[in-house]
C-alpha cells in the first residue's frame, strides 16, 4: 500500500513539479545573456518586436505590463537602437485590437506613424517569433516585454532560425505580478509541447516587407 502512495505521489506531484522546473530551466540558459535592462548594452536592430497583451486590466484600470512596455519601447526607439517598431498581437474581434492600441499610444510617445507596423495576428509569443521571420522577413530583431516573456520569446526565435534579444521593460511586483510568474512556468512547458508537435502559427498568409 505504501508503495503504491509513493507511487502515486511521484506521478501526480513531483514528475509534473520537475517539469515545471526542468523546462524553466532550459528556457534561462538559452536566453542567458540576451536580455538587457539598460539601452546602453544593447546593440542595434532594425526592428524591435513589441509584444502585446491588454491596455486594461479585467478589474479596470492600466495595465501596468501595458504601460511598462510602451514607456521601454519609445526609450529604445528614441537612444536610437531600433529604427521600426513591429507590433505584434491579438486582434480577436473590431473590440479588441491590441496592435492598434500600441500604435496609437506610441505615436502619442514621439514615434512616427510610418515608422510602426502592425502584425494583428501576434497571437501568442510563437505566432509572433514565427511570422516575424517568415512573414515580416526578419533575420535578427529586438523583443520587447518583460523579461519572463523576453527570455521564452527568444528561445523560441532560436528554434525557428530568428535571431533575437530582448529590452526588458520593467516588471510588476506584489501578487499581481506573482500569478503571471506562475502562469509563465506552464507558458514555458507549453513551449516544448509546441515544438514536439511544430505547432504553426494560427495565421501566416502573404509576406510582408518592411520599409
Amino acid at each position: 500500500m505504501k508503495k503504491r502512495l509513493r507511487a502515486l505521489l511521484l506521478l501526480c506531484v513531483i514528475l509534473p513539479l520537475a517539469t515545471l522546473l526542468i523546462c524553466d530551466a532550459i528556457i534561462d540558459k538559452g536566453a542567458k545573456g540576451k536580455t538587457f535592462y539598460s539601452v546602453q548594452q544593447l546593440h542595434k536592430n532594425r526592428v524591435g518586436i513589441v509584444l502585446g497583451t491588454s491596455s486594461r486590466l479585467i478589474q479596470g484600470g492600466n495595465n501596468p505590463y501595458y504601460t511598462n512596455r510602451i514607456a521601454a519601447t519609445i526609450a529604445l526607439y528614441k537612444a536610437g537602437k531600433i529604427d521600426m517598431v513591429l507590433v505584434s498581437g491579438d486582434n480577436a474581434t473590431k473590440y479588441y485590437n491590441e496592435p492598434d492600441t500600441f500604435k496609437k499610444d506610441l505615436i502619442s510617445g514621439g514615434i512616427p506613424e510610418d515608422k510602426i507596423i502592425l502584425d494583428p495576428s501576434g497571437l501568442r509569443t510563437l505566432d509572433s517569433m514565427v511570422r516575424a521571420k517568415e512573414v515580416f522577413g526578419l533575420d535578427s530583431v529586438t523583443v520587447i516585454s518583460q523579461k519572463f516573456q523576453n527570455e521564452r520569446a527568444i528561445f523560441l526565435a532560436q528554434k525557428k532560425g530568428l535571431y533575437a534579444i530582448g529590452y526588458n521593460a520593467k516588471d510588476i511586483e506584489g501578487s499581481q505580478g506573482l500569478k503571471v510568474q506562475i502562469r509563465e512556468y506552464f507558458a514555458r512547458v507549453k513551449v516544448f509541447i509546441d515544438l514536439l508537435l511544430n505547432t504553426q502559427p494560427l495565421s501566416n498568409g502573404d509576406k510582408i516587407a518592411i520599409p
